[in-house]
């Protein structure tokens, strides 16, 4: 994840801890809304995103929303704009097409409504 975490910070311009949070709070949001079975693949294709995802697991702070808003809402919490949020939601759907191909991702993006809008 240090690898993607250095892309978001360089490309998207977010501080090192507002990555971590936002990508697992990306990753929390495709566990529970995509299919889990392809979800969970992708995130063990990916050493270091569990740990990210338990780190946001519980940390709702307080946004009973889910889905795309739910998600959003809790980076923009993290410290993110909402152009942020969308920088480094594009760039780790870019991340992970490259660690789990087109395919994997494109079924994953795919059982999501509303989410191929913001990638």
């Amino acid at each position: 994840m240090d690898e993607l975490i250095a892309r978001l910070v360089a490309n998207v311009g977010v501080e090192r801890d507002a990555a971590e949070k936002a990508v697992g709070i990306i990753f929390e949001f495709l566990r529970s809304e995509g299919p889990p079975d392809k979800v969970q693949a992708l995130i063990d294709r990916m050493p270091g995103a569990e740990q990210l995802v338990k780190a946001q697991e519980g940390a709702g702070g307080g946004f009973p929303m889910g889905g795309l808003m739910g998600a959003g809402t809790k980076m923009m919490a993290a410290g993110l704009s909402m152009g942020q949020v969308q920088g480094v939601t594009r760039e780790t759907i870019a991340y992970a097409r490259e660690k789990a191909g087109d395919e994997a991702i494109g079924e994953i993006v795919g059982a999501i409504p509303g989410l191929s809008q913001f990638i």
